[in-house]
């Protein structure tokens, strides 16, 4: 096989649709635009959500009700299992767990979940921690340091 014999999958290549070349062609006429009217017309668009001038729907239902999702404190999901990839004794904080890898993102802390088992005595720096992660780091004789985050300090 040679590059002159290359050749690309068949149905990969579709031939351009050439409007108004006659009604037998299928597209003539009207050359796909339907009747008469501002989309039938050249350097026409209508923006998103226009109805003709009738009230947009989304001005027509009520804006009520409140969504605390903008309040609340939103965790990266460090699980417990995942910090054996540290020696024994390792102090983990969140510049280790961001360089490692583990905790990527935009977030207002660190929660240290209890998915896995943990099988390393570590100090583990973090902003929040469920109680079976709790358990299982201090049962090794490790430690659990809550830090005070900065976005919660000012709330």
């Amino acid at each position: 096989m040679r590059l002159h014999d290359l050749k690309p999958r068949p149905g990969a290549k579709h031939r351009r649709k050439r409007l108004g070349q006659g009604e037998s062609s299928g597209h003539g006429k009207t050359s796909g635009r339907g009747g008469k009217g501002q989309t039938a017309r050249t350097g026409s668009s209508i923006r998103p959500g226009f109805e003709g001038g009738q009230m947009p729907l989304i001005r027509r239902i009520p804006k009520r009700g409140f969504n605390n999702a903008r309040f609340g404190v939103r965790y990266i999901p460090v699980n417990v299992g995942a910090l054996n990839r540290f020696d024994d004794g390792t102090r983990v904080d969140e510049q280790l767990l961001r360089a490692s890898g583990l905790a990527n993102g935009r977030a207002d802390g660190i929660k240290i979940l209890g998915g896995g088992k943990l099988t390393k005595k570590l100090t583990v720096f973090a902003h929040a921690f469920s109680e079976s992660a709790r358990a299982q780091i201090e049962a090794l004789g490790g430690k659990c340091e809550v830090i005070k985050s900065q976005a919660r300090a000012g709330a």
